[in-house]
């Protein structure tokens, strides 16, 4: 069991999100940056899908009550260990009463902590990601209890190292597919989207980023139709959303690029007044 001491900004639980239930209008969720969050999974020997702890711009504050192993990936977010400093993408041993907590995000946005066994909180839609009015709470409040694994920590042998390329953390590259209505803007409009430097606006969360800069825009709304996380909505007055993990599941804004699986994770890590640009592949 581990005590949430303080919750930080914005903390939730996710794994690898709600498939199979778009039909009904139920959005994927799932972690934000699923590098980081398949890197700890892989440190700690658990399967892919294990919900871990998703930390938004500020950490969490966390007693331990049983021991196990973590690790800590994504964002730097300065993680201490009973006020020693510990170190991202390493198995670190807990025992029980100790406290986990975070301080100056160096780098990022954010930070992802598993847990052996993965977080096991409850399971709606075969998920134990966290979503308003799906799940009992959407995200963590202080003193909620997260229950642990029952596996044993004698039975578990730490070997495992992982080389693991954190350069995306500062990447302003987005690497992007033409979206299905890419082809109805005109050359100068594609230019400019393919060419233009973009700011992230203060409108940013785990459902979608609005850029700042617009484009010149006369083209009609389409029929309301499917949309997924990373998909580029141009909207009538020229603004861009970027539609990220909780993102609704239709959409009737030309949607002019989709973004590439790892050029999401690249986005989860960035916030408001960060820039970017896109680059199209074949």
């Amino acid at each position: 069991m581990i005590t949430v001491l303080n919750p930080g900004f914005y903390s939730t639980i996710q794994d690898t999100g709600r498939i199979g239930f778009q039909e009904y209008g139920v959005p994927y969720s799932g972690v934000m940056d699923k590098r980081a969050s398949d890197l700890v999974n892989a440190l700690l020997g658990n399967d892919k899908n294990e919900a871990v702890l998703e930390m938004t711009m500020t950490g969490a504050k966390l007693k331990f009550e049983k021991a196990t192993y973590i690790a800590i990936s994504g964002a730097d977010m300065s993680p201490k260990l009973n006020d020693n400093p510990i170190q991202l993408n390493k198995i670190i041993t807990v025992k029980p009463n100790d406290i986990l907590s975070f301080g100056k995000l160096d780098i990022g946005f954010r930070c992802y902590l598993g847990v052996l066994g993965g977080f096991k909180t409850e399971t709606v839609m075969h998920s134990r990601s966290m979503y308003k009015n799906i799940t009992k709470q959407f995200m963590l409040q202080r003193n909620d209890k997260l229950s642990l694994s029952e596996i044993l920590v004698s039975n578990i042998k730490q070997h495992a190292s992982i080389r693991f390329d954190s350069s995306y953390l500062i990447s302003n590259n987005i690497e992007v597919f033409k979206g299905l209505e890419f082809d109805l803007l005109s050359e100068n409009q594609k230019t400019q989207l393919l060419t233009k430097a973009f700011t992230i606006s203060k409108d940013n969360n785990r459902m979608a980023y609005h850029l700042e800069e617009t484009l010149q825009n006369n083209l009609k709304p389409i029929i309301t139709s499917a949309v997924l996380p990373g998909t580029v909505q141009l909207t009538p007055s020229g603004k861009l959303i970027i539609l990220m993990r909780d993102c609704q599941t239709t959409g009737g804004y030309p949607r002019v690029l989709q973004l590439k699986e790892s050029s999401i994770d690249v986005l989860a890590q960035k916030f408001t007044g960060n820039s970017l640009s896109f680059s199209l592949k074949d």
